[in-house]
C-alpha cells in the first residue's frame, strides 16, 4: 500500500499533535530546538483546543496546527505549509502574535506573557538562505548580540532544501531522521532505518500505520489532499488564463472563510480597494 503523506496537515496533527502523542512531539521538538536551546525539553503538555470536523479539513484556507505548553510555560505552535500562499514571513508573524495574545488574561499583567516559539515546516524555497534551517529572534541592528526579548522565536524548515541535503546524518542528527521520516518519497529501506534508531519516530510511525487503516480518517485525508490540489489548481488556472471573473469568485470563497484581505490580494493578485469592497459585500450577506 502506497504511504499517506506524513505531512498532510490532517494526518501531521493526528499522529503528532493529540493528547498520548508527547513522546513523538517532544523528541521533534527538541530535534529543531537543539539550534537554540541549550538544554532539552524534558515534559510538554499536548493543548487541543479545536474539533477536527470535515467542514474544517475541507475548507481550502484553514490551518491545521499543532499546539503545546512547555514546563516553563513557553507555547509552542507548529504549521505545516505545502504550497506558497505568499509573504509566509508575514503569516508567521500573525501566527506568533496570535498564541502570545492567548498567554494574557484580563487583570493579568505583560510579565506573564508566555514566550511563544512558531516552527513553519514548508514544502518549497522560501528564504534565501542555504541552510535548511533557519530560526529567528529579535536582536538589536547594530548590537548583533544583545536580545531585546526572548519572547519571540521563528523557525522555518525547508523540506525542499533538505531533499537536496547531500550526506543527511540520520545516525547522528535526530532532526534529519525526523525529516527523512516526514518526506513521503524516502526509499523503504531508509525509512526502516530511520524508524529502528529513535523509538519516538517508531512510536510516530506506528500510529500513522494505524490512521491509514482507519476509514474515517482516510476519508478527512483525502478530503485535506483534494481541498489543497483544488485550491492550487483553480488559482494557477485563474492567473494562467488571466480570467478577473475567476479570480474575483475565488477572493470570494476567501472572504467568506474569514480569510484575511490582505491574503487575499497576495492569492488572487486583486487590487486590495477592490478586495475591500467585495469584503463589504460579504459582510452585507
Amino acid at each position: 500500500m502506497k504511504r499517506l503523506n506524513p505531512l498532510n496537515d490532517y494526518l501531521f496533527q493526528k499522529y503528532l499533535g493529540e493528547k498520548g502523542d508527547e513522546e513523538q512531539l517532544l523528541s521533534f521538538l527538541n530535534a529543531v530546538l537543539k539550534r537554540t536551546r541549550k538544554n532539552n525539553l524534558v515534559a510538554i503538555e499536548i493543548i487541543e483546543n479545536r474539533k477536527i470536523t470535515a467542514d474544517i479539513v475541507g475548507d481550502k484556507t484553514s490551518i491545521l496546527d499543532i499546539r503545546a505548553k512547555t514546563a516553563d510555560g513557553t507555547r509552542v505552535n507548529i504549521e505545516v505549509q505545502l504550497r506558497n500562499v505568499g509573504k509566509m514571513d508575514r503569516r508567521s508573524l500573525f501566527y506568533w502574535s496570535r498564541e502570545f495574545a492567548k498567554g494574557i488574561e484580563a487583570g493579568q499583567t505583560y510579565d506573564q506573557l508566555a514566550n511563544v516559539i512558531t516552527i513553519n515546516i514548508v514544502n518549497y524555497e522560501f528564504l534565501a538562505i542555504d541552510d535548511f534551517h533557519a530560526s529567528f529572534h529579535l536582536w538589536e541592528d547594530c548590537n548583533k548580540d544583545f536580545m531585546l526579548t526572548d519572547a519571540l522565536e521563528i523557525h522555518f524548515i525547508d523540506m525542499v532544501k533538505f531533499r537536496r541535503l547531500q550526506g543527511k546524518d540520520i545516525k547522528g542528527d535526530s532532526l534529519h531522521r525526523w525529516l527523512t521520516f516526514f518526506d513521503k518519497d524516502t526509499p523503504a529501506e531508509i525509512l526502516e532505518e530511520v524508524i529502528s534508531m529513535e523509538m519516538a519516530i517508531q512510536k510516530a510511525h506506528e500510529k500513522m500505520a494505524f490512521l491509514s487503516s482507519d476509514p474515517e480518517t482516510l476519508r478527512m485525508y483525502e478530503l485535506r489532499e483534494m481541498g489543497e490540489m483544488d485550491y492550487a489548481s483553480g488559482v494557477s488556472h485563474a492567473k494562467r488564463e488571466g480570467r478577473q471573473d475567476a479570480m474575483i469568485e475565488v477572493a470570494r470563497k476567501l472572504l467568506k472563510r474569514k480569510t484575511p484581505v490582505i491574503y487575499v490580494v497576495e492569492d488572487t493578485g486583486l487590487d486590495e480597494a477592490f478586495v475591500n469592497k467585495l469584503q463589504s459585500e460579504v459582510d452585507a450577506l
